[in-house]
């Protein structure tokens, strides 16, 4: 016979005796546990967000990965259009041609690259506005509907909650 031992989870067992616990007082609906829970797993995203953030910060500046990102990309666009002009010295017709459209198709991608780094550079959050967002995290529990709203908003761009998932798009 095969026979299968369960194993409790404790951290699952304190989040299912909490349901419970809830689901047991009076006036608590099931879509009050489901508010609870999302808004404590979104928060909980938040809090490790701010931790890699605070890694990377040092003094009055700090890394921003995206911004980072897009300001690699630029220069590799920038590179390739200079490796095109290089290849036009005595070129023929056809190849004139075809490096024009390669030009003219990078130099579309370099402005949108200089447009997003312009958005996300204005985006960026200075230390001292993520130390006061730390902070209200820090002090979840105890801010209004309305200050949650607005550390969330410095934060996520979209938060996508089916009953399966939660996917969380981030400013940062």
């Amino acid at each position: 016979m095969n026979a299968k031992k369960l194993v409790i989870d404790p951290e699952a067992a304190e989040l299912v005796k909490l349901m419970f616990e809830m689901y047991a007082q009076p006036g608590v609906s099931f879509g009050d546990i489901t508010r609870y829970f999302t808004e404590h797993g979104i928060y909980g995203e938040m809090q490790k967000k701010m931790s890699v953030f605070q890694t990377l910060s040092s003094g009055a500046t700090r890394a921003n990965p995206k911004l980072t990102a897009l300001k690699v990309e630029l220069v590799q666009v920038e590179n390739e259009i200079k490796q095109l002009l290089g290849t036009l010295t005595g070129a023929n017709a056809t190849l004139l041609s075809y490096a024009n459209s390669m030009i003219e198709e990078l130099d579309t991608k370099r402005q949108a690259l200089l447009s997003s780094i312009a958005e996300a550079t204005t985006q960026a959050m200075s230390t001292a506005q993520m130390e006061q967002i730390t902070s209200h995290l820090d002090s979840w529990d105890n801010l209004s509907f309305e200050d949650k709203r607005t550390v969330a908003g410095g934060l996520l761009t979209r938060v996508k909650a089916t009953s399966k998932s939660i996917q969380i798009e981030w400013k940062l």
